[in-house]
C-alpha cells in the first residue's frame, strides 16, 4: 500500500506479483477438492415451482466469497499501518514491537479462519479438504517467511538525489576498486602490541540516504583513534556516494570480513573491540541499510553476535545509535560485553534527520562525554540526561528514547585497566615513547572463502 511509505516511494512489480501465486494455487486446489455433485441438494419443488438452492456452490462462488471476505482485512491492516507510517497515529503503543506482532497475527488468523470456514462450508470435511487445509496453511507460512518484499518501498534515488548531491555509479571499475580497497584496508590493520591491552574499532554506517550517518561515523572513528590509542586499528565501513574511492562499503558481508580480519590482528583474549553502528532502526530491531542502486540487506543483532562469536573476540564494547536499538541488548549482552543503545526496544531515538549534524546519542556520548572521560559507563551516565533534555527541547512527542546499557562483570576490570593506562599515557611527557609494536607471526589478512 502506498501509504505505508512516508515520502517518495517506488513500486516493486515483482513483490506485487509474488503475492498472487497463492490465489492461483487456491483455485486449483478448490477445483480438485470440491465434490462432483452439489453438497446441499435442492429440495423438491412444490406445485411445479422451481426452488433455488439453499447454498451457493462451485469454485467460482467460493473464490468470489473468499476474495470478498479478505477486503475488510486488507483495508483495516493496510489502513492502520499506513496511518502509523504517515504519522497520523502517534501513540507510543503503536510503535511497540508487540503491537505489530499482535496486529499481524490477528489479521492473519482472520484471513485463515474465513478461508477455511468457506471451504468446509462448500466442500464438506473430506480427506481432500484436509489436504487443502494443510497446503493452505503451508503456503500462508511460506509467503510470510519467504516473500516479505514490500510492494511499495522508499525511493532512495529521490532522497539522495538533489542535483548537486553525489550519486553512486555502479560499474565494473567500482566493484573492482571496492574489492581492492577492502583487502587493502584489512591488510593495513595494525597488529596488537605484546603486554598492552589494545583497542580496536569497527565503525559501521550502512545508510547512504542521509549525510548524518557519514558525519557521525567519521567523528566516532576519530574519537576512538585519538582518545583510545587506536591509531591504525579502526576500520570504518560506510555507505555514501562520496566515499566510494576511500572507504569500503558497509554491507553485512564486509562487516563479517572486517571482524575476521580484526580478530586475526588482535589478541582475542585480552584486547578490546569497540563497535559503533549508526543508522535508522526498525521495530523488528534490524538496522536499516541502503546504497541505491546497490542492494544492501539490513543487519540483525543475531548476525552481529554470530560474527563476533565465530571470530572468538572476547572483550566487546558495542554501541548502536538507532531507533528501537534496545532490542539488541539481550542478544549481544554477555559477561565480557558492554552494550549501549540510543533507545530502548519500544522507542525511537532522535537526531537522524537529513538536517542533523549528529544524532543525539552519538553527539552526547562520543563527541562530548568521551572527550572528557575514557570510561564508557561514566560517559553514558552523563550523556543520558543531556539526551533527555535535548529531546524535550526538540519537541519529541513519542516519549523519551530511554537509552539502555548492559555491562557484564567480566568486562569491567578490563575497562578500568584500560582507562588507567590511557590516562597515564595522556599525562606522560611527550618524550616518553609509546610501547613498541610487536608483530605477530602469521598476522596477514586472509580473505573469507
Amino acid at each position: 500500500m502506498r501509504l505505508e511509505v512516508a515520502g517518495p516511494a517506488v513500486f516493486n512489480l515483482q513483490a506485487w506479483l509474488s503475492t498472487w501465486w497463492t490465489i492461483g494455487l487456491g483455485i486449483g486446489l478448490a477445483w480438485w477438492a470440491f465434490p462432483a455433485s452439489p453438497l446441499l441438494p435442492a429440495p423438491a419443488p412444490d406445485a411445479g415451482e422451481p426452488v433455488p438452492d439453499q447454498a451457493p456452490r462451485g469454485v467460482a462462488a467460493f473464490i468470489a466469497l473468499w476474495l470478498a471476505s479478505a477486503l475488510p482485512n486488507v483495508f483495516v491492516a493496510q489502513g492502520v499501518v499506513g496511518a502509523i507510517a504517515q504519522g497520523w497515529i502517534k501513540a507510543a503503543v503503536f510503535s511497540a514491537p508487540w503491537f505489530y506482532w499482535a496486529f499481524y497475527l490477528a489479521m492473519t488468523a482472520w484471513a485463515l479462519g474465513v478461508g477455511l470456514f468457506l471451504f468446509v462450508r462448500f466442500a464438506g470435511w473430506t480427506w481432500r479438504t484436509a489436504i487443502f487445509v494443510l497446503v493452505f496453511l503451508t503456503t500462508t507460512g511460506l509467503s510470510a517467511w519467504q516473500f516479505h518484499a514490500r510492494t511499495w518501498g522508499p525511493d532512495y534515488a529521490s532522497q539522495t538525489g538533489a542535483e548537486d548531491s553525489p550519486r553512486l555509479q555502479l560499474s565494473q571499475q567500482t566493484f573492482e576498486h571496492q574489492q581492492a580497497l577492502m583487502e587493502k584496508t584489512m591488510a593495513a590493520i595494525a597488529p596488537q602490541r605484546r603486554g598492552v591491552t589494545d583497542v580496536y574499532g569497527l565503525v559501521f554506517a550502512p545508510y547512504a540516504g542521509e549525510d548524518v550517518f557519514l558525519r557521525e561515523s567519521t567523528m566516532v572513528s576519530r574519537v576512538l583513534t585519538e582518545r583510545f590509542d587506536a591509531e591504525g586499528r579502526v576500520v570504518h565501513l560506510v555507505n555514501h556516494a562520496s566515499t566510494v574511492q576511500s572507504h569500503p562499503w558497509a554491507t553485512t558481508l564486509n562487516l563479517q570480513r572486517a571482524i575476521d580480519a580484526l580478530a586475526q590482528r588482535m589478541d582475542r583474549e585480552n584486547d578490546l573491540l569497540v563497535i559503533y553502528m549508526t543508522s535508522h532502526g526498525a521495530s523488528d530491531f534490524k538496522l536499516a541499510a541502503s546504497h541505491w542502486p546497490l542492494q544492501v540487506p539490513p543487519l540483525s543483532p543475531g548476525e552481529l553476535r554470530e560474527a563476533l562469536d565465530n571470530a572468538g573476540i572476547r572483550h566487546r564494547v558495542i554501541a548502536i545509535s538507532a531507533c528501537f536499538s534496545g532490542g539488541w541488548v539481550d542478544v549481544l549482552a554477555g559477561d565480557t560485553t558492554l552494550v549501549m543503545t540510543a533507545a530502548d526496544a519500544t522507542h525511537t531515538s532522535y537526531g537522524c534527520g537529513s538536517l542533523s549534524e549528529l544524532t543525539f546519542f552519538g553527539r552526547a556520548l562520543f563527541d562530548e562525554q568521551l572527550r572528557k572521560t575514557r570510561s564508557f559507563e561514566q560517559a553514558f551516565a552523563s550523556a543520558v540526561p543531556l539526551i533527555k533534555q535535548r529531546e524535550i527541547d526538540a519537541g519529541k512527542d513519542d516519549g523519551f528514547s530511554n537509552p539502555q546499557i548492559s555491562a557484564g562483570t567480566g568486562i569491567r576490570p578490563v575497562l578500568r585497566a584500560l582507562e588507567q593506562r590511557l590516562d597515564t599515557l595522556a599525562a606522560a611527557p611527550a618524550s616518553v615513547p609509546a610501547p613498541t609494536p610487536v608483530p605477530l607471526p602469521g598476522a596477514g589478512f586472509k580473505t573469507s572463502p
